[in-house]
C-alpha cells in the first residue's frame, strides 16, 4: 500500500507527486493519458509572478518564481524556463489610464506603452489594431518539459506512475481507502485529486460535492515557423476571467451537475506565445459547458480565434495550425483549492489554479511539508472547506 495516490499527471499532479516522494512518502501517480490531454497540454506556460494583489498571493508569487528558477538544476532536466516580456494589449477604443488603474495593486506595476512603442517592442503586433499595451516582466516554462522533468525525477526517487482511468474512489465510512481504475483497484493511506477540469465529475461519481468548476479552452497550435514572436502577448482586459467570475454565481451551482447546459456565451481572447522549438500557440476561446465531454465544432471555433488574433497579430492569425481543446479548472475566488474535503479527512483536492505555473511548484512543496506535520500559514487558507 502506498502512502499517497495522486490522481492526475498534469503539472499539478506531477509536481505534487514529486514533492511528496521527495519528502519521504511513497507515491503512486495515476494519469489517464500517456500524452497529456488536460490543461497542461494546452497551457501557455506563462509565469505571472508580478500578479499578486494581496499579502497571500504576493507571497506565493515571490516563492513561485524563485522555485521555477531553480527547478531545472534540481531536477537535472531542463524545464525550458526563461524570462521574457509580457505585452498586455489594449483595445483601440479604451481609456489606457483606466486599464492601467486596474493593475495598480499588483506586485509589479506595468509600464504603459502607446501603440507605436508596443509595435517597436513586438514587431508582429498590428499597431493600428491596438490602443497600446502594458509591459510587464514575465517568465515562461514549457509545460511538456516541466511534466517530463518531474516525472523522471519522481521515478528516480522511487515513485510510481501508471496510466489508466480512475473510475471512482473506494470509500469505507468516512475514509477513502483507494481508487478503482480500468485495470484494477489500488489502495493508499491518502488520496489527492489533481484532475483539473475533470475533478468535479470524478468526485461526483463517488457522491462527493466540491465547488470546483471548469471551462472548455480552445487554441491553435502551429508547426515550427520562421516568424519570431519576441514577447508573450495577451489582452489587458481578459474576457476569460470575466467569464469564470460570472459562471460561479452561487445560484448556478446546482446546474453544474447537470450535463448539457451552456451557462454563458463563449469568450475569445487574442493571445500568443512561441516555444523554444519555434511552434506558436494562439487563442484562446473559452466556453462554459457543464458537460466535460461536450462535443465542440472546431471549424466555428477556429474561425472565431483567427478573427480575434488577426486583429492584434495578423501574421500569426493566418498561420496554418491545428485546433485543440482542453478543460481548465478554476474556483469561485480565483484561489486554488488545496486541502482535505469535508467529511473525508484523508481525501484532498489540489486543483483550481488560476495561475498554475506560479502557484503550483511552491504549493506542492508546502503541501508536502504540511503532510509531514509541519505548520504552514498558507495551506489552511486555501482549504476547499472555505466554501462549505
Amino acid at each position: 500500500m502506498h502512502n499517497w495516490i495522486v490522481i492526475g499527471g498534469g503539472i499539478t499532479g506531477v509536481s505534487l507527486s514529486y514533492e511528496l516522494q521527495k519528502a519521504g512518502f511513497s507515491v503512486l501517480l495515476i494519469e489517464q493519458h500517456q500524452k497529456l490531454q488536460g490543461g497542461s497540454s494546452l497551457g501557455y506556460g506563462g509565469i505571472s509572478y508580478w500578479a499578486g494583489t494581496t499579502a497571500l498571493t504576493q507571497k506565493l508569487c515571490q516563492e513561485g518564481i524563485a522555485r521555477q528558477r531553480e527547478l531545472s538544476n534540481e531536477l537535472g532536466i531542463d524545464t525550458e524556463f526563461r524570462e521574457l516580456d509580457l505585452l498586455l494589449t489594449l483595445e483601440p477604443d479604451v481609456d489606457p489610464q483606466a486599464i492601467l488603474a486596474q493593475y495598480a495593486n499588483f506586485t509589479i506595476a506595468p509600464t504603459l506603452l502607446n501603440a507605436q512603442e508596443a509595435g517597436d517592442r513586438e514587431p508582429l503586433l498590428n499597431a493600428k489594431g491596438i490602443g497600446g499595451a502594458l509591459l510587464l516582466p514575465h517568465a515562461h516554462v514549457n509545460l511538456d518539459s516541466f511534466v517530463n522533468a518531474h516525472s523522471q525525477a519522481l521515478q528516480s526517487l522511487g515513485g510510481e506512475i501508471i496510466y489508466t482511468k480512475v473510475n471512482n474512489l473506494l470509500i469505507e465510512g468516512d475514509r477513502v481507502v483507494g481508487v478503482a481504475t480500468e485495470i484494477g483497484k489500488f489502495y493508499s493511506q491518502q488520496v489527492v485529486v489533481c484532475a483539473g477540469g475533470l475533478s468535479r465529475a470524478l468526485l461526483k461519481a463517488s457522491g462527493i460535492n466540491a465547488k470546483i468548476y471548469f471551462t472548455h479552452a480552445e487554441a491553435i497550435d502551429t508547426e515550427p515557423v520562421d516568424l519570431e514572436l519576441r514577447s508573450m502577448v495577451m489582452p489587458a482586459d481578459t474576457k476569460r476571467y470575466q467569464l469564470e467570475s460570472a459562471a460561479t454565481n452561487i445560484d448556478q451551482d446546482p446546474i453544474w451537475d447537470v450535463a448539457g447546459h451552456e451557462l454563458l456565451p463563449p469568450s475569445v481572447d487574442a493571445g500568443a506565445i512561441q516555444f523554444g522549438d519555434r511552434r506558436i500557440r494562439f487563442g484562446q476561446l473559452s466556453r462554459v459547458l457543464t458537460d466535460p465531454y461536450a462535443a465542440i465544432n472546431p471549424a466555428q471555433s477556429e474561425v472565431a480565434i483567427r478573427t480575434y488574433v488577426s486583429k492584434v497579430l495578423p501574421k500569426i492569425g493566418e498561420l496554418k495550425g491545428k485546433w485543440r481543446n482542453c478543460l481548465v479548472a478554476f474556483s469561485h475566488d480565483n484561489l486554488p483549492l488545496v486541502g482535505s474535503l469535508q467529511n473525508h479527512p484523508n481525501l484532498y483536492l489540489f486543483s483550481g489554479f488560476s495561475n498554475p505555473t506560479t502557484y503550483v511548484p511552491t504549493l506542492s512543496r508546502r503541501f508536502a511539508a504540511y503532510a509531514k506535520g509541519n505548520s504552514d500559514d498558507i495551506i489552511p487558507l486555501l482549504s476547499p472547506q472555505r466554501f462549505a
